[in-house]
């Protein structure tokens, strides 16, 4: 049985991310899209504070030093949290973007996701229909609240049940793409993911030195050319049945 879920408190909005050494990672480019991988602990976007200034779209709008050439029309029809790592597609051109946007709005680009929780999930596939709010009380936090909430539903399946300590790697699928989804839910069958420091057990965020939460797989309609396509990013803390 895991560990019983730490208390909740109240998060202060003072967040400087630390320096992220990690290159931003081209996986695919062509005139219309790029398929890029994330670092864990680089943030999505810039925040307002100017020491959180570096991010995935700062990046490509100025390039980096090493590694990619300054892309002043990039755009993000999706984003990924500041601790986790893995795919996201970016629209390189308006038209592009546009396309991207509607298909992420219409909820018709599947995304998956690669994470570990503490303990052993019992049902090897399952679903998590439990509707998120924000907390206001505690922001930046979400929480669950029928009455108030939004409609979020996410899928997983079990891919293996790790020993010493007691761990599950999972296949994580959201239908609906609520702040935090994948975090909350996780945590509200009692296995919240190793590394997360918002929704955690007395234990779990200690047993994993970042966010164990990759976004691994995205189908969608390419923007240009219309046809069906599968964008792939190998998990770098579970590969093929082995935790690294």
């Amino acid at each position: 049985m895991p560990e019983p879920l730490a208390p909740t408190h109240t998060i202060v909005d003072d967040f400087v991310a630390p320096a992220c050494n990690d290159l931003l990672e081209i996986l695919y480019q062509d005139n219309d899209i790029l398929l890029i991988n994330k670092p864990s602990g680089l943030l999505s976007l810039s925040g307002k504070n100017p020491l959180n200034s570096d991010s995935v779209h700062h990046r490509l709008m100025q390039g980096q030093e090493g590694g990619t050439i300054a892309l002043p029309e990039a755009k993000l029809p999706h984003r990924l949290d500041f601790g986790t790592s893995g795919l996201m597609v970016v629209g390189l051109n308006a038209t592009a973007s546009r396309n991207l946007n509607k298909q992420f709005q219409t909820r018709t680009i599947q995304k998956r996701y690669i994470a570990v929780l503490e303990g052993w999930v019992a049902e090897d596939t399952g679903q998590i229909t439990a509707a998120i709010s924000k907390d206001k009380k505690h922001f930046p936090r979400v929480m669950l609240c029928e009455a108030t909430g939004k409609t979020a539903m996410t899928e997983y399946r079990v891919l293996q049940r790790l020993e010493h300590p007691r761990r599950t790697a999972v296949e994580l699928t959201p239908h609906t793409g609520r702040t935090h989804q994948l975090r909350v839910h996780s945590q509200s069958i009692g296995h919240p993911i190793l590394g997360c420091d918002l929704y955690k057990s007395i234990s779990s965020e200690g047993m994993a030195d970042r966010l164990l939460l990759h976004a691994s797989d995205l189908y969608f309609e390419h923007p240009g050319s219309g046809e069906k396509t599968h964008g792939h990013c190998p998990c770098p803390f579970f590969l093929k049945s082995a935790l690294l």
